[in-house]
């Protein structure tokens, strides 16, 4: 047993009882296969290995299946489009994750999350808080990137029984997410950069501050150098872009 754990462990851990047996054996230990995987599995030695990547067709048939179709579709008003993403943040050493949900029309923030894990649950959240806040009717368009969160059953479901028509970027065209990019640039410049964040407390004030800000006060260049806020109580003379 202390030959075959010297041998697992020069090996990096990657060997397993196959390879194992045979580099006892090229020492002159007459062994077998079997003996030797029961002692490791004694021991508790395994063999490492890379999770292996498998193509999943039914994945790739729902991308293929969903379209952008914000590029034909004018958000000339408020609660037609939606747009949704997701950031990472640091606390400490840890990452947490903004979800976040944008009127196209306007670039309002209409909802948000922040999670410690990147799963379905942040982004779900955001779209439910959206939705309290709004009320929008059936038809509205959620434009999104093609992340697993947005492809998720329990996300699709949703969007299914709000009647909403789920959006995604095209193969390769980051770009087609422009406007949720725009803005967690503007927020990591104007309020995340060069903030050490202790807690996420902490970071979620911040974060409930700057979108506030954001909404009622900052000025927005695309929307004639009004906030959004400001922007939807204009909106009757006004066309979105």
């Amino acid at each position: 047993m202390q030959t075959i754990d010297r041998l697992h462990h020069a090996s990096g851990c990657t060997y397993g009882s196959p390879r194992i047996t045979r580099a006892l054996r090229q020492r002159g230990r007459r062994v077998g296969e079997n003996r030797v995987a029961r002692l490791m599995r004694q021991h508790h030695l395994k063999a490492r290995c890379a999770t292996l990547y498998r193509a999943n067709p039914g994945a790739h048939a729902f991308y293929m299946s969903v379209p952008n179709r914000q590029l034909t579709s004018l958000a000339s008003q408020r609660d037609h489009v939606w747009v949704g993403d997701v950031t990472y943040l640091k606390v400490v050493d840890q990452w947490h994750y903004l979800a976040a949900v944008m009127d196209k029309c306007s670039r309002r923030i209409v909802g948000w999350s922040l999670s410690i894990t990147r799963d379905v649950r942040p982004t779900l959240q955001a779209l439910d808080r959206a939705v309290a806040a709004r009320r929008p009717r059936a038809g509205l368009i959620f434009h999104t990137d093609r992340g697993i969160e947005y492809a998720a059953y329990g996300f699709r479901a949703r969007l299914a029984r709000l009647g909403f028509v789920q959006s995604m970027n095209r193969p390769q065209r980051m770009n087609d997410n422009s406007h949720m990019e725009s803005f967690f640039h503007s927020m990591k410049a104007d309020a995340i950069h060069g903030i050490r964040f202790g807690n996420a407390e902490h970071l979620k004030s911040t974060v409930r501050d700057y979108i506030a800000f954001y909404n009622s006060q900052r000025l927005h260049s695309s929307l004639n150098y009004v906030p959004p806020a400001t922007f939807e109580k204009q909106l009757a003379p006004h066309r979105c872009q």
